[in-house]
């Protein structure tokens, strides 16, 4: 039986494509950030960690889409990330936008960083 997921509160993905995310019914080009407080943000990319590590503490999981394929994080990104005590869980793009979304339809504490595919 399949049940629809829904978003009380919450902002998945609701589709992307190339350079670009739908995010609550708004389009965003170029990576992104989806935080718990904070909502969606542009994001630099691997140096820009001041407003992951402001909403670290209502998070426990950071998934993290690395593009349209599997990529490895910085050894400094990883650090800073642990070193708040925030679980990272980099993979492609796509697998990061749907289990960003299955956690988010479960009420977890979960943000995503993507870089488009």
């Amino acid at each position: 039986m399949l049940q629809e997921m829904r978003f009380p509160d919450a902002l998945p993905v609701d589709s992307y494509g190339p350079g670009f995310f739908r995010v609550g019914g708004r389009v965003h080009h170029g990576p992104l950030l989806i935080l718990p407080d904070a909502g969606v943000l542009p994001w630099s990319g691997w140096e820009d960690t001041a407003q992951i590590l402001a909403e670290a503490g209502r998070m426990d999981f950071l998934f993290v889409g690395t593009g349209p394929e599997m990529g490895y994080l910085p050894t400094g990104f990883r650090a800073v990330m642990e070193d708040v005590g925030l679980g990272l869980e980099p993979m492609p793009t796509p697998a990061a936008c749907r289990t960003f979304n299955v956690l988010l339809s479960e009420g977890r504490r979960v943000g995503v960083a993507l870089i488009p595919v």
